[in-house]
């Protein structure tokens, strides 16, 4: 039987955005994509208001745990707006 991984995205309020004010709302909830080597550094990859996936100081951001009923509705609204 063969195993699949799958990675779930996790979710963040971001709490500093004084070096990235364009990219990161101050308070507004994101999508973090599972990035081990970022974690190395400790860094987060965030979908921004880009719309793109970049690396951001772990720092910035408070992770949150999510319902997975509310966690799949983000998902989902997330990806209709990309």
């Amino acid at each position: 039987m063969k195993t699949i991984n799958r990675l779930k995205a996790r979710f963040a309020i971001c709490v500093d955005n004084s070096e990235y004010p364009v990219a990161l709302d101050l308070y507004k909830l994101y999508r973090v994509i599972p990035d081990e080597e970022a974690k190395k550094d400790n860094d987060l990859r965030i979908i921004d208001e880009s719309g793109e996936d970049y690396l951001y100081p772990a720092e910035y951001f408070l992770l949150v745990n999510i319902p997975r009923g509310a966690a799949q509705s983000l998902n989902k609204s997330f990806a209709r707006r990309a």
